[in-house]
């Protein structure tokens, strides 16, 4: 259940950045908000802030479309990163239902939530692709000499 405002003041939303090809989104979350509401506002940030597409990667460029509001039907994955402190170990699909809150799902403050926009159309069976570009520091993306 959803906490209204004025209610219980000394819990505290959490932040969640959400990431998707070059993208971090960063959003304020109440922990006990389910999914279904996080997805909803999630999808409203992305169709103000990006109504041409989200890039997924820029070599070779690659957008991912953000769909209209009209889309009812759009479907968000999640997933998060096997290692909070390596994100080159890989990510791990999040089984989230409409009802699960953060909390269900061990999210806490500050987590990293990869996502990914499916149609309508797309299988629930197959596996779904994250694209994420994860930031270097400079000293790692040069090649050691």
């Amino acid at each position: 259940m959803a906490r209204q405002a004025g209610e219980n003041p000394d819990e505290v939303d959490i932040t969640i950045r959400f990431k998707h090809g070059i993208h971090t989104i960063f959003l304020f979350v109440d922990p006990l908000s389910p999914f279904s509401q996080i997805t909803a506002d999630l999808l409203e940030v992305l169709r103000e802030r990006y109504p041409d597409g989200l890039t997924a990667s820029v070599a070779p460029p690659k957008t991912t479309p953000v769909p209209s509001e009209k889309d009812k039907k759009v479907r968000v994955a999640y997933a998060v990163m096997r290692n909070p402190n390596d994100p080159m170990q890989g990510l791990r699909p999040l089984d989230v239902s409409d009802g699960d809150t953060p909390v269900d799902k061990g999210i806490k403050d500050n987590s990293v939530l990869a996502f990914a926009l499916l149609g309508p159309d797309a299988d629930e069976d197959k596996d779904v692709q994250f694209d994420v570009v994860w930031s270097q520091l400079e000293e790692e993306a040069e090649p050691q000499r």
